[in-house]
Formats: C-alpha cells, structure tokens, sequence
C-alpha cells in the first residue's frame, strides 16, 4: 500500500516515479549501466581541482570565464552560452520557460529517460512519438504531431539509448517543417563519440543567426569525464537563455565544476584521444554482437543497445549475475556503455548466452 504524503502534492508529480540512477557495480563488477567515461581524469584536471578549495565562497553564478571560452571557440558571445549543472539541469530550465499547463512537448520515444518527468514537472503534456525503423527518430512522424498547442520539440543525437543519429540533411528538412517560433532543443551529449560524418552538428554548421529557434545542448559529463562534477552547457539565441537563466537554481555550478571543464578544454587533444579509443571499442563491440545473432542498431554514442523486449529484466540479471551492471529498461531493450577494455569480452560472452535464448523471429535477433 502507497503512504499518503502529509501534505498536498500535485497528482501528476505524486504519481511520477524518481529519476532512476543507473545501478551502481560492486568492486567486483564492471559498471556500464550510466553511459560514463571508464577513464579517471587527467592529471591537470585533477591539479586544477587541488587548486580550487575555496568552498568557503560563492562560485561565480554565471561561469563567466566558462562561457568566455566557449563563446570564443564556437564564434558566438557569451550571451548566447549558458552554463548548467549537466546539460539535463539546462533542459529543464528551457521547458520550465516555454511550456505549462496546456502545453505540449513533443520527442521521440524511446528516447532519453529524464524527458517524460521534466515535461510534467513543467506542467506540460508530454507528446511521444514511436521511433523508426532502426531505432531512429521518425522526424516527419514528430513533425506531424507539433500542434498549436507544442511550445518544444526534442532531438536526442545520438539517440539515448539506442544510439542512432539524425543526419544534417534530415534535420535540416525537419527545421523546415516547424514553425519558426517553436523553440526546437537539439540534444547533443554524446556529440563527441559521433564518428558518423553526416550526422548533424548544432555547433558546427546551425547557426543561431540563420535558426533562432535551436538551442543546442553538450556536456562535460561524457566525453570530458567530468560526470561528478556536473556541468553542461548550451548555444543559442541570447533571449531564450536569458529566459532559462530566469528558471535555474542560483549557483548551481560550482567553481570547481567550472574550474574542470576549463582545464579540460585546454587539454582537449589528449582527452579526445580517449574519446577515439571508446568510439573504436564500441565499434568493435557492436560488430562482435552482430556476429553473434544481436539485431543492433547503428550505435554512434559510448553505449551499445540490445532491444530484448519481454526478457530485458531476466537478461539485465543474467548480465548482472556474469558481472556487468548494465541499464535495463523494462519490456523495450538494454543499454550497455561502453567501458574498460576488459569489460568488452566479458559482455560478448554473456551476450551470447542470452541471444541463444531468444525466440525465433524476436525484436533483438538479426534477420537470418
């Protein structure tokens, strides 16, 4: 039996479950259920952190010398940069600004599993549109769905958790579909791991001159392994960040969150040799469960997706049992990041275990 709060709760956030973290792994077990980099910091990182102790004060509430930066590097002024606590925190604070009740927000489905929650935090209705053959965003399907009453669209590329992206082109004609004043979120957090050269890229060739109405989100979370330290950042139109700036929690990003990303960025060469190196294995990874049986999608983030269906939690725990926590998500499929190269061998052994099982004709088994 459920416990009554002790105080008037809104129905829709009584009813809405708590974030679910990916399961944490013994120290026995390799964790690959939270899509984190496998590598510790670099040293400078680590110095920059032994340097900034000063938790006595306030960090600077705007991350100035952190949107200084990123303004420089991608040609626009600091206006248009805003700084957050992980990108997700960002996402909130745009839907908080353009939609309450009465409003919807439309995104692909399955897709990023904090979207559902955030929309009817803000009071909104949460529009989900099936994905695609391939486990992609079925864009002229989302497009069809934006009514008078959507005030965001989603794009999560690649498409968290099952790891396809949106092409440029499919994006651009999308853009084209939607009217001019519907705030359109581009979600990029694995942008970096995207070895794919046609896949869209919200800060390399949008423009917020020619596309006011794209906010483009990033993280440091991922690709820079700055995931404890939660900070994210996002590109677009100064008036529209202005009004997520207007919904965040003051001083959310510490220094020393502010402090990491900065030295980061000034050793970005060395980090995105990482960045390759997990982009390879997860190629190799994915490859290796296809030549097992596994229908896998194209995977262009740091995670593989295995669309078990029915027999996901059964799966989840026979991975878990084999030493590898992975991130189930009930009656759709599994998410496995990609993390230690030792971890690799031990997932393709219980994978195949699991594939064999499989009925004939199921979702996650290759066409013979």
């Amino acid at each position: 039996m459920t416990e009554d709060a002790p105080v008037r709760i809104r129905p829709e956030i009584a009813a809405l479950p708590p974030y679910k973290q990916g399961k944490q792994a013994g120290p026995e077990a390799f964790k690959l259920s939270s899509n984190e980099n496998p590598y510790e910091p670099l040293p400078a990182v680590v110095e920059a952190l032994r340097r900034t102790v000063g938790v006595n004060r306030y960090p600077d509430a705007t991350a100035a010398r952190l949107r200084q930066a990123l303004a420089v590097r991608f040609g626009v002024t600091p206006d248009e940069v805003h700084i957050g606590a992980g990108s997700v925190s960002i996402l909130s604070q745009l839907m908080l600004a353009a939609a309450g009740p009465g409003d919807e927000i439309v995104y692909a489905w399955r897709s990023f599993e904090a979207y559902p929650g955030l929309v009817l935090i803000a009071g909104a209705t949460p529009i989900e549109v099936p994905l695609g053959p391939g486990a992609r965003h079925d864009l002229d399907a989302m497009a069809a769905a934006v009514t008078d009453r959507t005030r965001a669209v989603i794009v999560c590329t690649p498409n968290n958790p099952t790891g396809p992206v949106v092409t440029q082109a499919e994006f651009d004609a999308f853009l084209a579909k939607l009217p001019p004043d519907l705030l359109v979120i581009l979600d990029e957090a694995y942008a970096e791991f995207v070895t794919e050269p046609d896949a869209v890229d919200g800060l390399r060739r949008l423009g917020i001159a020619d596309h006011p109405n794209v906010v483009v989100l990033r993280t440091f979370s991922k690709a820079y392994g700055l995931a404890g330290l939660r900070v994210g950042y996002a590109i677009g139109h100064r008036r529209i960040l202005d009004a997520a700036r207007s919904t965040a929690v003051p001083l959310s990003v510490t220094a020393q969150s502010e402090e990491a990303a900065l030295t980061s960025l000034q050793a970005e060469d060395e980090l995105l040799e990482r960045v390759h190196t997990i982009a390879a294995r997860r190629d190799r990874l994915a490859a290796a469960l296809r030549t097992q049986g596994w229908d896998i999608p194209d995977a262009q983030g740091n995670f593989v997706w295995l669309a078990t269906g029915g027999q996901t939690m059964d799966a989840a725990a026979r991975f878990e049992d084999g030493g590898c926590i992975v991130r189930p998500f009930a009656g759709d499929g599994i998410r496995i990041s990609v993390g230690e190269e030792e971890a690799v061998e031990k997932v393709l052994q219980i994978a195949a275990s699991v594939v064999e099982d499989l009925p004939e004709g199921h979702a996650g088994r290759a066409l013979a």
